[in-house]
């Protein structure tokens, strides 16, 4: 990958997102000193995921990822929590798109619900 590989994550990820809901909408949220961009969020009848970059990872967040289908195991992360869960991406990984943009979907639906 290219120096700025996480860049490239995040764009394709952005992409997916807008390929599973067009209508999505994005904001910048919790912005403060040490992250003055923000955090990108994407909603849709309620918070879809956030999407976070770090050293080693670009981090998309499912808001309610602990209620949501996961039959080809994207969620790798925040196993644990009650309502939420995470994708980790790492430098090299390559993400099952067609899945993933199912995913958005049925999280898109279950606001919608």
């Amino acid at each position: 990958m290219t120096a700025d590989w996480r860049a490239e994550i995040r764009d394709r990820v952005r992409a997916l997102i807008v390929e599973a809901e067009p209508d999505v909408v994005e904001e910048a949220k919790w912005r403060k000193a040490s992250n003055p961009d923000g955090v990108p969020t994407f909603s849709y009848s309620g918070l879809i995921c956030t999407l976070e970059t770090y050293k080693d990872k670009v981090k998309v967040t499912f808001a309610k990822g602990a209620s949501l289908a996961d039959p080809a195991g994207l969620f790798n992360a925040s196993l644990g929590a009650s309502t939420r869960r995470a994708i980790d991406i790492h430098e090299g990984a390559e993400l099952d798109e067609k899945a993933f943009v199912a995913l958005v979907r049925e999280a898109v639906g279950l606001n919608r619900a």
